[in-house]
């Protein structure tokens, strides 16, 4: 049988059902459609914790966090502020600034965490060009602003 999320319900109501002997454990089973093994897990649980499902509180799954809001934080400023800066430009001012030494992938990462894809921060970086908008006003410059008005259409 494929992974499949049990809700915390069902659970309870197998155990009710089990304890209060309405029903045989094979009819149980059968009617909530999940294997022995995983009954007893849940009664194992149950009778450890007075709950069906195993909170994790305090326990993160994965490696721990490099990177914490502040610096995130900044590093987003950074990038809102002058968006073409390579990423190991923002690891050495993050070394400098803020005394973390991680690997450019972490700062990748956390971009990506944050919503921040490298197409946005091209697009972003391509308006923000200094020389890009002077050459665009001086192109724009040479057209009056009653150009359009002036014109017939056939």
């Amino acid at each position: 049988m494929p992974y499949r999320k049990i809700s915390r319900d069902l659970k309870f109501c197998s155990i009710r059902l089990y304890e209060r002997e309405l029903l045989s454990l094979e009819d149980i089973l059968d009617c909530v459609g999940f294997s022995e093994r995983t009954f007893y897990c849940i009664l194992r649980l149950y009778n450890e914790t007075g709950d069906v499902v195993q909170h994790r509180l305090g326990v993160s799954l994965g490696p721990p966090r490099l990177l914490y809001f502040d610096d995130v934080d900044y590093l987003l400023r950074l990038v809102q502020q002058q968006p073409d800066w390579f990423l190991d430009e923002l690891l050495d001012l993050l070394k400098t600034n803020r005394f973390i030494s991680v690997h450019y992938v972490t700062i990748h990462c956390e971009f990506v965490r944050a919503g921040v894809s490298l197409k946005k921060l091209k697009k972003i970086a391509s308006e923000r060009k200094e020389e890009g908008r002077h050459d665009f006003i001086n192109r724009m410059a040479q057209y009056g602003p009653d150009l359009g008005a002036s014109r017939s259409f056939r």
